[in-house]
């Protein structure tokens, strides 16, 4: 049985635009990225100290997950375990983690 999760409404848009762009070459690398970020959300629901913080990109108490180049930005304490972002790692994630683009 696999843990519960969600993904905020924003972590949500950014997993589609980041599908749209992967299927736009490839449908099934696409479907293997989707699939691969809900099975590492499912993971960390079960165990969210697996995640890592990153004082260096906020002070904020989230923790960082990366997957192949992507970063999932969850609320460890949340019930369910709560996705923030979706962000892939060349961003400029510390911009994008500032509080007033995006609240926990």
């Amino acid at each position: 049985m696999s843990a519960t999760f969600v993904f905020t409404e924003e972590a949500e848009n950014q997993l589609l635009d980041i599908i749209d762009h992967i299927s736009a070459e490839s449908e099934d690398a696409a479907v293997r990225v989707r699939q691969a970020i809900h099975d590492a959300a499912s993971r960390l629901a079960g165990m969210p100290e697996m995640g890592h913080t990153r004082e260096d990109l906020t002070r904020r108490p989230v923790k960082f997950w990366s997957v192949f180049s992507y970063l999932l930005v969850y609320d460890p304490e949340s019930k369910p375990l709560t996705v923030i972002a979706v962000l892939h790692g060349a961003r400029d994630v510390e911009e994008l983690l500032k509080p007033n683009l995006f609240s926990l």
